[in-house]
Formats: C-alpha cells, structure tokens, sequence
C-alpha cells in the first residue's frame, strides 16, 4: 500500500509540475485567444452601431425590414465564422495542455 500511495503522490506531482511549468506555446494561444475575442467584440460593436444609424434614417417600413433582414444576416455570418475560428483556437490550445498527459499511465502495472 505503501508503495502505490508513494507511486500516486510522485505520479501527482509530476503532473502537477508539467502543467506549471510554464510554456511559451500556451501563452502564445492563450495571448491569440484574447485578442480574437477582442478583435471580434469591436468588430461586433461596430456592427451594431452601424446597423442603428441605417435603421435609425430607414425612410419607409420596407426599407426598416431590407436594413433589419441585412444585419441579421451579417451578423449570423460573423458569428458563424468567429464561432468556428474559436473552436480552433480552443482545440489547439487543449493539444497543448493535455499533451504531457498523453502517454502517462494513471496507475501503476503491478
């Protein structure tokens, strides 16, 4: 019993210290993530206020809806695109955390 439960505290901290340790790769994705979300969120924002002011001069009821339908439309378009720009992001930055984990046994073969 011993043996395992020294096996395990070992085991423990080595994982524990190859996940601190500390990687340029990952805070290079981590950094990548931040300003994607940054870029995106003043792009958004910009969309959006550009979206107020036509709607806001719209001349008829039609052209409100024309000015309504375009936006949801572009704005449909960017979240899809952003949506699958983050999600590889988010995937090559989990390669790069679980990477060290990848052939590590959890328990010991007696």
């Amino acid at each position: 019993m011993t043996k395992d439960s020294d096996y395990l505290k070992n085991d423990g901290k080595v994982q524990f210290d190859t996940f601190t340790m500390h990687d340029p790769a990952i805070s290079t994705n981590i950094l990548a993530i931040a300003a994607e979300e940054t870029d995106y969120a003043k792009k958004s924002l910009d969309g959006r206020l550009a979206f107020v002011e036509k709607l806001l001069g719209a001349k008829s009821f039609d052209s409100a809806i024309q000015i309504q339908s375009e936006y949801a439309k572009s704005f449909f378009d960017g979240f899809v695109a952003q949506a699958t720009k983050m999600g590889e992001l988010y995937s090559s930055l989990a390669k790069l955390v679980f990477k060290p984990f990848g052939g590590a046994p959890l328990i010991p073969k007696a």
